[in-house]
């Protein structure tokens, strides 16, 4: 968990914030796609050796949805890669460190994802991927 893979930005719009991010700041867009399992669309850009994703809700009832009605348009999270990921979490949850996510879920390009709680990372949400192909002690 030592390398930083993304970072998670709430939007109303991609279609609405995409040009700032390449018009303005010149970020290069890497690609868009729904994850249904999280209600929402999410798009790419390459920032250095890290990324920027900007998420949009699907609809009414999707979390980030609801994060923008309370939050409004901003940082969602911060995103590390780790390896083992079913492993991280069950030696997290040994620690006694608060879990979204017990168990990883289906995110973004393939990755398998989980959440920390904010009230355990001084308020920013945390997300651990694990990158396609390592996905060794699987829970189903």
């Amino acid at each position: 968990m030592n390398r930083l893979d993304h970072i998670g930005i709430v939007v109303f719009s991609i279609e609405e914030a995409r040009s700032f991010y390449e018009d303005i700041l010149g970020l290069v867009f890497l690609h868009q796609e729904t994850v249904e399992e999280q209600k929402v669309n999410v798009a790419f850009f390459q920032a250095g050796s890290v990324k920027l994703e900007l998420i949009e809700p699907l609809t009414a009832d999707s979390p980030v949805r609801l994060f923008l009605e309370k939050k409004g348009q901003g940082l969602h999270h911060i995103a590390f890669l780790c390896n083992s990921l079913s492993e991280k979490l069950q030696a997290l949850s040994d620690r006694k460190v608060q879990l979204i996510d017990r168990y990883p879920r289906q995110g973004a390009n393939r990755k398998r994802i989980a959440f920390l709680s904010p009230r355990e990372t001084n308020g920013v949400l945390i997300e651990l991927c694990e990158p396609k192909g390592d996905q060794t002690n699987e829970h189903e």
